[in-house]
């Protein structure tokens, strides 16, 4: 029956009820926000996937955000140090005349998840989960996850995609309307620092200041160069 608090008990509509009863009306789909759920670290979000495959909740769309150094099944990218990224992309834009072809088998995860969901035999999974079926079908995970974010209700990641501009920019993560949910929030006050912070070498300093020396002893813009100049020097 009808509240006795709100609008509704008196059979009136609210402005929000008359919103969305246009919508309906017009045929539009209401929005429903997704949910990010940002942790601390990947073992954590493996805690919470296993929790999420217990409850009742296990068949609804997920994805998990990672970085390459999780999912990349590329032999010779996954095994490479510290440069994944950059092989990736280079790989990508095919600037040594090669590409990447799991990248190209991206639509098999996802074509694979939604026939799991059509058949209703989904159920929430891991980043191993989602990697060794990567290699099964020989599709790239890490976009595959990205792919996924689309239909996902739920989108799992680490805090520093929710925070870091840059990292939500690049992964197209709009936040606007959506829910937040941040797993230990006490961790937040360290990697929002770290989000915003930058670390160089001396070594990167004192080229720096080499430089900067160059600009000044040449006129070269010396109002904006030895500002920067005497920060260097300090520094170092």
């Amino acid at each position: 029956g009808p509240c006795t608090e709100c609008s509704c008990s008196s059979g009136k509509e609210t402005d929000k009820d008359a919103s969305n009863t246009k919508k309906k009306e017009n045929g539009d789909r209401s929005f429903i926000p997704k949910i990010f759920f940002g942790t601390r670290t990947h073992k954590q979000i493996s805690q919470i996937t296993r929790e999420l495959k217990r409850t009742a909740y296990s068949s609804v769309p997920m994805t998990i955000l990672s970085s390459r150094d999780y999912t990349c099944i590329h032999p010779v990218v996954s095994s490479s140090g510290s440069n994944r990224n950059e092989m990736c992309v280079e790989l990508l834009e095919g600037k040594h005349g090669k590409s990447c072809l799991y990248y190209h088998g991206v639509h098999k995860l996802s074509e694979h998840h939604a026939l799991q969901s059509a058949h209703r035999m989904y159920q929430a999974w891991d980043i191993e989960d989602l990697v060794s079926l990567g290699k099964k079908l020989r599709a790239c995970a890490y976009f595959a996850a990205r792919e996924l974010m689309v239909g996902a209700d739920i989108v799992f990641c680490p805090y520093n995609y929710l925070l870091d501009p840059q990292i939500r920019e690049s992964m197209e993560i709009n936040l606007k309307g959506q829910v937040v949910i941040l797993d230990e929030a006490h961790n937040i006050e360290d990697c929002a620092r770290e989000s915003v912070s930058y670390g160089v070498t001396e070594s990167q300093l004192r080229a720096a200041r080499e430089e900067l020396d160059f600009m000044v002893n040449n006129n070269i813009r010396q109002k904006d160069h030895k500002p920067l100049q005497a920060v260097c020097c300090s520094l170092t």
